[in-house]
């Protein structure tokens, strides 16, 4: 099936993205004959359509931040993979290509040193941005608390669209998979996620983000609960 023929409300969905589709067909291949590749993906089209018969419409399509690369349809479309799929993928494999999609504009942050009170303050100033769009678009509930020099940026969500479709639709046990890439970003500028809940496992997703020197940091043990969420 071509793109354009996935069937769609395209006023108020937007398709997966082109790096999506190519990270789903390259897993099929890894797990299917050739010939079966076409027709596995096919199926997962299927599914990804039929997740959004009916999905909510208030989520701002193309014009929206949040649904481009690693987005919220993004997201879909892996949970789409997942659904026909299962058999075959595999928890660390979901993560994998999360991280695929998600980490390459952190990749492009390697000169940033959160350690250092600059680079904290204009990441400050990008969350803030970030929360400000999410108001405008009333999909992920952001805050962000105000930055006092030497603390860690704080901020927080209470509400997640792709945390509320896992939970619409079962999926809960494949969403630590894609909330964990969190962690990885910081990381890419030298920084440590601090974290205790999700929105998936709890009623906020908290973040508190430390310069990855920071001696504070051994007070904040990370772990790996029992479904899967890295946390502190």
């Amino acid at each position: 099936m071509k793109d354009e023929e996935v069937v769609f409300d395209r006023r108020y969905h937007v398709l997966y993205s082109k790096e999506c589709k190519k990270a789903i067909l390259e897993k099929i291949a890894l797990h299917y004959p050739a010939e079966k590749v076409d027709e596995v993906f096919e199926a997962v089209q299927v599914q990804y359509s039929d997740y959004l018969k009916d999905y909510r419409t208030d989520l701002g399509g193309k014009d929206n931040f949040h649904n481009g690369v690693a987005g919220t349809y993004d997201c879909i479309a892996l949970f789409s993979y997942y659904a026909v799929c299962r058999d075959k993928t595999s928890f660390a494999e979901i993560e994998e290509m999360n991280n695929s999609l998600f980490l390459p504009p952190f990749k492009k942050l390697g000169f940033v040193d959160c350690n250092k009170e600059l680079y904290k303050r204009l990441m400050h100033m990008s969350f803030k941005i970030a929360a400000k769009k999410c108001s405008k678009w009333n999909d992920y509930t952001m805050k962000v608390s105000p930055y006092h020099k030497g603390e860690p940026i704080k901020y927080e969500f209470t509400s997640c669209p792709v945390a509320e479709f896992a939970k619409d639709h079962d999926l809960l046990d494949i969403l630590p998979a894609l909330c964990n890439g969190d962690y990885v970003a910081m990381e890419m500028i030298k920084a440590k996620l601090v974290r205790r809940t999700t929105c998936g496992n709890g009623s906020v997703c908290d973040y508190a983000i430390y310069g990855d020197r920071d001696e504070r940091l051994k007070d904040h043990v990370e772990y790996v609960d029992a479904d899967g969420y890295r946390r502190n």
